[in-house]
Order: C-alpha cells, then structure tokens, then sequence
C-alpha cells in the first residue's frame, strides 16, 4: 500500500472550532443560501456576500488545525497522502499536508470575475466592496458557489482511480458531486470512515471499517494503526 486518498468534510474542521454549514445549528439555518452562495447574489447582495466571506476569514483566522489535521500530516512520513477536501479553510495547510486540493475553493483568496483561473492570495481577513483584480474586473470570493461547475472534480477523480487506500472523515456523503467520488475508487482497495454519525455508505462495496468517532479522537487512531503497519 503506498498510495492513501483522502476525503475530508466540515467534521474535520468542526473539532477546530470552526462552524459548519449544514448543522441543524449550522451557517444555513441562519443564512439563505440564495442571498450569499450563489453567482446571482454576487450581483444582486454583493455587499452581503463579501460580509458573509469576511466572517467566516475572521473565524478561521481564529482557530488551529486540531489533532486530526496534524496526524493526517504526519502520515506522509511514510505514506503518498493525497488529501482531497471540501472544506475551504487552510487548516490542513496549516497542519502540514503537502497535498492538497480542494473542491469547493478556498477562502483566503479571491479571484476575479471574469476570469476563474485569476486568482490573488488575501492579506488578511477582510476584502473591501469596491475591491478589484488588476483585468479590472471586481473581486469575489474563491468559492465554487452552488449552481457553479466544480473545476476540480476531474483532478480528484483521477487521485481516487489510483488509490490504494481511500479514508473518508467528517463527511455524510450527501454532498455532490464530491460524495460520487466514492465510486472512482477500485473495489479492491480498504475504506475507512471515520465520523460520529452515520453517512451514507450506500456506494461503498469495498472492505470497509467505520470508526464511530469525531475526527480529532479517531483520526490519530487510524493514523498510528497504519504507521505501524508501514
């Protein structure tokens, strides 16, 4: 086994502090997701999408990746670690992974509007209204907002067709298109699911283990189990 692929969710980066999204508690029960994560509500509430944005910049700014990020990291001391995540934080970054790609964009960067592939790094956590790109064009989050192509989607298909181990934290498995990826690994190969609840693993037909554990208490687990393997 040389090559580990993994998927992570907002459960990875709950254990930070940070808030998540699809909680009954969560960033969507207080926002429209009409009025802040949409291309049209970056023309209609610009204002209010770069507050929402700046926001969550702050709480991130705010907190450290926890256990779970820094075992993951650890683990390429011996493994090829390909982290595929949703999240749009740095805090595997931050931990150390080197390999990292993210499928819903990240967000402390912008990008300009007529151009996706445009992308400027942020100084901080705060992006001003009026803030524009040297094309000219106004500046919007690096988000694929929903309605929006994911562009990396074909990059993390291609990391999980040559998986030989494919880990998946913090995540239900609802989400699309990242959750297809399930189905682009061998049949072959071993998943391990490490999360609280209970995802939907009705595509998954592999030898299959499910730790029932939050990411910061089972990830190091997992992760000191197969270094001793190694």
């Amino acid at each position: 086994m040389k090559n580990i692929v993994v998927l992570t969710g907002a459960g990875i980066s709950a254990d930070s502090g940070l808030s998540t999204f699809r909680d009954s508690d969560g960033l969507w029960a207080n926002h429209r997701i009409e009025d802040v994560c949409t291309a049209e509500a970056m023309i209609y509430n610009r204002n209010g999408v770069i507050d929402f944005y700046n926001e969550r910049r702050k709480e991130l700014l705010g907190v450290e990746p926890n256990a779970a990020h820094y075992a993951l990291a650890h683990l390429q001391d011996k493994f090829d670690v390909q982290i595929i995540t949703q999240n749009v934080d740095d805090l595997h970054e931050r931990a150390g992974s080197k390999n990292v790609l993210h499928l819903h964009g990240e967000l402390l960067k912008l990008r300009s509007s007529k151009n996706p592939e445009a992308i400027v790094d942020m100084d901080g956590w705060k992006q001003d209204y009026d803030t524009r790109h040297p094309d000219g064009s106004l500046l919007r989050p690096h988000i694929v907002f929903f309605g929006e192509a994911v562009p990396n989607l074909p990059a993390a298909v291609d990391l999980c067709s040559k998986a030989d181990m494919f880990i998946v934290i913090g995540t239900s498995l609802q989400v699309y298109p990242a959750a297809s990826l399930v189905q682009y690994i061998r049949r072959d190969i071993p998943v391990r699911l490490v999360d609280p609840g209970t995802p939907d693993i009705r595509y998954i037909a592999n030898p299959f283990v499910h730790i029932k554990k939050r990411a910061a208490e089972g990830v190091p687990e997992l992760v000191d189990e197969l270094m001793g393997l190694a």
